[in-house]
């Protein structure tokens, strides 16, 4: 029921760096928000035409969602977090990545022919 995906401008990575990227953020989600592992998603979609401030530099948006509430400092946790990891997988700076944080009702988040609520 979490959920992180990337959107970049940067071009895509070789498989083994987006793997890698998308296992640490996995295990990271999971522990930031105390759900299984084994309910954690995360997607990458590198290449995307991206502005920040009015550049084409390198910029990067993140979403992430999970059933349930975030606290203040939850998300302040996962924003350092997430940022510090992008930046060093890609290469975009802190000041270029928004990061947007949704609490999802469980019935409507769907899995497995059912809902969470």
């Amino acid at each position: 029921m979490p959920l992180i995906k990337v959107q970049t401008s940067i071009p895509q990575l070789d498989k083994a760096e987006v793997e890698s990227l998308l296992k640490t953020l996995s295990a990271s989600l999971a522990k930031h928000t105390g759900k299984p592992e084994s309910y954690v998603m995360t997607t990458f979609e590198p290449n995307l035409p991206m502005t920040f401030g009015g550049t084409f530099d390198p910029v990067c948006y993140v979403e992430v969602k999970s059933v349930g509430s975030f606290s203040p400092a939850q998300t302040q946790a996962m924003s350092q977090d997430f940022c510090a990891t992008v930046s060093q997988a890609l290469g975009v700076p802190a000041n270029r990545t928004y990061i947007e944080f949704t609490d999802a009702k469980g019935y409507l988040w769907g899995w497995n022919g059912s809902t969470f609520g």
